[in-house]
């Protein structure tokens, strides 16, 4: 899922507001957008000049990219490796905490999947 911030148009209107008298709240009542962000976007534009979206709104990087290879490494050598066996390994080896979840979308990303072996148990 992707997550997009607000046009600009719409931020323009609500600082339009607000320049002309209105406070956030009240502007942010008027255009359906939180408080916080109309209180924002004025805050911002009185510092900068600019209401605009800041770059890479949203996007977050994981911490395991800097272990790639050493992860790929250890699903190459042992590959029933299972998720909380490699966050242990993560803690222990490479002084690194992260979710179960964390991990999954890595290999994810990398194509790997985790499946049961329902002939093992």
């Amino acid at each position: 899922m992707s997550r997009r911030g607000y046009s600009d148009d719409l931020r323009a209107r609500v600082i339009v507001a607000i320049e002309g008298g209105s406070s956030a709240r009240e502007a942010s009542r008027r255009f359906l957008v939180s408080g916080s962000s109309a209180a924002r976007w004025a805050e911002r534009r009185r510092r900068t000049g600019s209401f605009s979206a800041k770059a890479d709104t949203g996007h977050s990087r994981s911490p395991l990219r800097a272990h790639r290879e050493w992860l790929l490494a250890q699903i190459a050598h042992e590959p029933d490796l299972s998720l909380a066996v490699l966050r242990q390994r993560l803690v222990q080896q490479r002084a690194l905490k992260v979710g179960l979840s964390s991990i999954w979308r890595f290999f994810a990303r990398h194509g790997i999947t985790f499946k049961k072996n329902t002939s093992c148990c």
